[in-house]
């Protein structure tokens, strides 16, 4: 029985390729005493993948590309672990089976998928990460209120869909960015009280102030880039900037994000920008899966996924969401 990897073929340089990676057949490793082998049933693809495909950046030209999973055990040398299992990690990697260690801690632990109230996928979407990212950095970088203006940029993906829907619980104005309108057509349908084209718009500054005459209190930002931009033009005094991505420049990640200087902002506004990395809360995980289960079970969080069927098309599912051509949370089904 062999196993099908994808490896990192070259570093990165620019826009990614699938000539970045190439599929190879390993064997099967077994699963040492602590381990389990699981077989992979679903892969995550998201943006801060990119980041590991630069030179420097941990991964070695013929190494696996790394990744988070979802699959099923298939052997176990784990006491509490038992054959049928389903496991999530993030240490799955593009492969179609993989030998995790349970016991490692904070963010590598592996996790159990308690099949009976969601589908093994959401492991990787909104009980995942994507859902963790939204839930921390809108509700305790955002601090959202009653009555306050949130923008959220990607608003139709992984991560911003969630976001919005927070804001939205929160008693806010929600406003979501996106590239097309059917994805602004679901955001209008989980919630968002407007939402902005910002392919069409032909002043996207304007747009925002349009949506926001008030001002923007919470920014949401999943992009950098110019859209970063038009929003900082908007903030209102006292507003809250979680920086969550920078997909719209992340194929350029050597150079500088150049736009809108945002020290002037920030001190007419005596806003507040916070970079946001999802492992930093880790240890409030269980609560925030908690709260986000609960809302999906009530209806009032609903979520869209984009899948895509076979380890062959892992790296066309990742160009497909860095290019923005996904509409949901990019999945691929083994």
């Amino acid at each position: 029985m062999g196993n099908r990897q994808w490896v990192l073929a070259s570093h990165a340089q620019g826009a990614v390729n699938e000539s970045l990676w190439r599929l190879v057949e390993a064997d099967v490793l077994k699963p040492a005493s602590g381990q389990i082998l699981v077989k992979t049933l679903w892969l995550s693809v998201d943006p801060y993948m990119r980041g590991k495909l630069n030179a420097g950046a941990g991964m070695q030209v013929g190494g696996l590309m790394q990744g988070g999973g979802v699959g099923e055990v298939v052997e176990s040398n784990h006491p509490g672990w038992k054959v049928g299992d389903i496991a999530e990690s993030p240490d799955v990697g593009w492969q179609e089976y993989a030998v995790l260690t349970p016991d490692l801690p904070g963010a590598s632990k592996v996790n159990k998928v308690d099949t009976r109230t969601a589908s093994p996928q959401a492991a990787l979407s909104w009980l995942g990460m994507p859902g963790l990212t939204a839930y921390f950095a809108m509700l305790d970088v955002g601090r959202p209120k009653p009555g306050d203006t949130v923008v959220v940029s990607a608003a139709a993906g992984a991560v911003g869909q969630i976001a919005g829907q927070l804001a939205r619980l929160a008693g806010c104005h929600v406003i979501g960015i996106a590239g097309s309108d059917q994805k602004l057509d679901w955001c209008k349908t989980i919630g968002f009280d407007e939402t902005i084209n910002y392919k069409t718009a032909s002043d996207l500054a304007a747009e925002v102030g349009r949506c926001g005459p008030g001002g923007v209190n919470v920014f949401f930002d999943g992009t950098g880039g110019p859209i970063h931009d038009a929003v900082m033009k908007n903030l209102a005094t006292g507003a809250r900037v979680a920086i969550v991505g920078r997909v719209a420049v992340a194929n350029n990640p050597g150079g500088e994000d150049i736009g809108l200087r945002a020290s002037s902002r920030l001190i007419a506004t005596r806003a507040v920008m916070q970079g946001f990395v999802v492992y930093d809360w880790w240890n409030r995980r269980d609560e925030a899966l908690q709260r986000l289960a609960a809302w999906h079970a009530s209806g009032e969080l609903q979520f869209r996924e984009d899948v895509m069927i076979g380890l062959e098309n892992v790296p066309r599912a990742f160009m497909r969401m860095m290019e923005g051509e996904n509409f949901g949370k990019q999945l691929v089904q083994l």
